[in-house]
């Protein structure tokens, strides 16, 4: 019985794509011409973590591909090659080319042998030098050519008897028997002693062993990198075979871990290399097309997280006390009487605060730490850098900052086109920087920190700034504003936001198109967050994302406006006041305001945006104003009454119904009906419009 080992492919195309990222990491945190050894060998390792799994999957041309790089990366690790640019260079272009083959073949899609062959080749040029590749054709043409037809070939004689558990470890003779078939030619001899009775036979072990002779010119190693990966969980002899030496070395050998084998088949192995199809090599052709379509389905919609397991130990322990509390519960409701209601309702207040922590503990698994994002930016500033003659660095703050994964998948995009910005057009070139006493290297800065129930990405650079008056300039040359528009500072460096917009004196393929700024705000609005800009003329421009935690679950202020309901995001709210006449002022054409302390806020009448009209309160004197902040700016709600403080589950009104202005979503209440969710940012825009 073999094991189907398509149903592990998710988790090995997993694992390699986070060694691959591993690499990337490494490769561009190395000193040239310094060796650190353990910097090294965590990119070694992962590269050979990456072959070996690739190996044991049947997709032999990322496991070719991948030893060529473990041959150039071992070189370095023990010092016989000094770290270059140019060879790291080499080896990042490797890595993006070894990412898109694994997504190819996670697709089942056609590999880009084109560029596979090319980025090899620039990786043997990298450890043999193009006059070395040339000579070493050469010799073995010319080798070939003097080489005698009926000299005889040499080859190896390998014994290889594995332990009974070593199907259970995911690894299959199959397979590597497959490999050793590239090399030469290859004859199994199979023996059959150790298979026990029919009724004593366990399907998961394995009770066979072979006698594998391979005839061709090629070293040891490459049979050890074949078995490395069992070599814990067999008994193996390699022996040089020669076909002169007939039978008897290839007994000799067998003997050393077989001493008898009464029952042999012989079987040829075809050398052809299996093709990759991202399914088991074992699979047989006729398997049924719907359940190959199926299985391809939950491959490419199935996804993980890696949970830290003191966070599954805190859910265990929650579980545990909401059995104990529902224990206690059963049995007061089995013989209830008037004397056990103050048992009854400490048991429910029990029940509520262990639901509420256990609540709190599950979406504690699904909070990801923000390097997720921001790893990805130290080649991306590396490359666009390198393509723009600018001296860049990158600087990471509050990496380990969590949130939700939704919010992280979301995030990717809109971050590359905010670093991809400063890279352009706020970084200056180096020669301008020392022009203006700036230091010649710019500074560009990734942070995370949390802010009340948001999480705050701030992109910041040391470059330019924006210019106040070219920005409104280019806007009025495009029709996107009047020539006698007024416009605050802020206003302003919002125009870059708007769709068609660009500062860029020419088209590259970095930017210039007047397309991006507008998406990401779009997308960032989408994800329930707001973006805002503030800059400086020649010293620099931060921009920062405001986001919610998660897009699940929030605390909130349910709040009446007549018998409407609204949610308000508890962590915007400031405080609540009641208005009295000398507080309100009001100014014809521009709506109403009212005073707190030395400040005038405008005022948002609830009933009035939507269409209330069973509102208690209509005068300011007769009801709530709630101030509430929306990313540094505040106003006033105006409403009928506050009701209370409870978490509620976001659903997104969007995609049931339509975007609404001013609301981020829905929840549905205790009593079953639906109350809208507010947007404060959006709120507040609608009052200062």
């Amino acid at each position: 019985m073999s094991i189907d080992m398509a149903q592990f492919h998710q988790v090995f195309f997993e694992e390699s794509f986070e060694g691959l990222d591993i690499m990337e990491t490494g490769l561009l945190n190395l000193d040239m011409g310094d060796v650190d050894a353990e910097e090294i060998n965590t990119i070694f390792r992962a590269a050979h973590s990456i072959k070996g799994g690739s190996g044991t999957f049947g997709f032999t041309s990322v496991a070719d591909f991948t030893h060529v790089m473990e041959t150039l990366l071992d070189e370095m690790r023990d010092g016989r090659r000094q770290i270059t640019q140019p060879a790291v260079d080499v080896l990042l272009g490797s890595v993006d080319c070894l990412r898109e083959m694994l997504t190819a073949i996670q697709d089942e899609q056609d590999v880009d042998e084109a560029k596979v062959t090319e980025y090899k080749k620039q990786l043997e040029i990298e450890l043999n030098g193009s006059e070395s590749i040339e000579t070493t054709a050469i010799e073995s043409v010319e080798a070939a050519a003097k080489k005698p037809v009926d000299n005889a070939q040499t080859g190896w004689c390998i014994a290889f008897s594995p332990h009974a558990h070593l199907l259970k470890t995911g690894n299959d003779p199959v397979r590597m028997f497959r490999e050793l078939a590239t090399l030469g030619k290859l004859t199994t001899t199979v023996d059959l002693l150790g298979v026990p009775d029919l009724f004593e036979l366990d399907a998961e072990e394995c009770h066979l062993s072979w006698q594998l002779d391979i005839i061709g010119h090629f070293p040891e190693d490459e049979i050890d990198d074949i078995f490395n990966w069992v070599e814990d969980d067999c008994d193996l002899s390699i022996q040089i075979l020669s076909e002169q030496e007939g039978l008897d070395g290839q007994a000799a050998a067998m003997e050393s871990i077989a001493p008898s084998q009464n029952l042999k088949t012989d079987v040829s192995m075809d050398t052809a290399k299996p093709k990759e199809t991202g399914l088991s090599p074992v699979t047989k052709p006729n398997s049924n097309k719907n359940k190959k379509e199926s299985e391809k389905s939950v491959a490419k919609t199935s996804s993980s997280i890696r949970v830290d397991t003191g966070k599954i130990d805190t859910l265990i322990n929650m579980v545990g006390e909401l059995v104990i509390t529902q224990s206690m519960l059963s049995l007061v409701g089995e013989h209830f009487e008037l004397n056990k209601l103050d048992q009854l309702k400490n048991g429910l207040s029990q029940l509520e605060r262990h639901t509420r922590e256990l609540q709190e503990s599950v979406m504690n698994i699904r909070m990801l730490p923000i390097s997720f994002v921001f790893s990805r930016f130290p080649r991306l500033v590396h490359d666009l850098s390198s393509k723009l003659d600018k001296k860049i660095e990158l600087v990471l703050v509050g990496e380990n900052t969590e949130v939700d994964k939704t919010v992280v998948e979301l995030l990717s995009d809109p971050l590359v086109h905010l670093v991809r910005n400063s890279l352009d057009h706020g970084v200056e070139m180096p020669a301008d920087r020392i022009a203006a006493s700036k230091p010649e290297t710019g500074t560009i800065t990734l942070e995370a920190y949390h802010r009340g129930g948001n999480i705050v990405i701030e992109v910041r650079d040391d470059g330019k700034g924006l210019d106040k008056e070219m920005l409104k300039n280019k806007a009025i040359e495009k029709g996107l504003i009047n020539e006698d528009a007024v416009l605050t500072d802020k206003q302003t460096y919002e125009l870059i936001f708007m769709a068609g917009f660009s500062t860029a004196e020419k088209l590259t393929d970095v930017s210039g198109r007047g397309v991006g700024m507008d998406v990401v705000r779009r997308n960032i609005q989408s994800l329930g967050g707001n973006i805002e800009i503030t800059s400086k003329l020649g010293q620099g421009t931060t921009i920062a994302i405001h986001l919610p935690l998660t897009l699940a679950i929030l605390d909130g202020q349910s709040i009446a406006v007549g018998d409407e309901r609204f949610i308000i995001p508890l962590g915007a709210i400031i405080e609540s006041v009641n208005v009295t006449d000398d507080m309100i002022n009001r100014v014809v054409g521009k709506g109403e305001t009212f005073r707190l302390r030395d400040e005038y806020l405008p005022i948002v009448r609830m009933h009035g945006i939507f269409d209330v009209v069973s509102a208690r309160a209509t005068k300011l004197t007769e009801g709530l104003v709630v101030v509430v902040d929306g990313q540094g700016m505040r106003c006033g709600l105006f409403i009928d009454d506050l009701l209370g403080q409870q978490q509620v589950v976001i659903k997104s009104l969007e995609a049931n119904y339509r975007k609404v202005e001013g609301v981020s979503g829905a929840t549905i209440l205790g009593d079953g009906s639906v109350a809208l969710i507010l947007d404060i940012p959006g709120l507040v825009r609608l009052s200062n419009q």
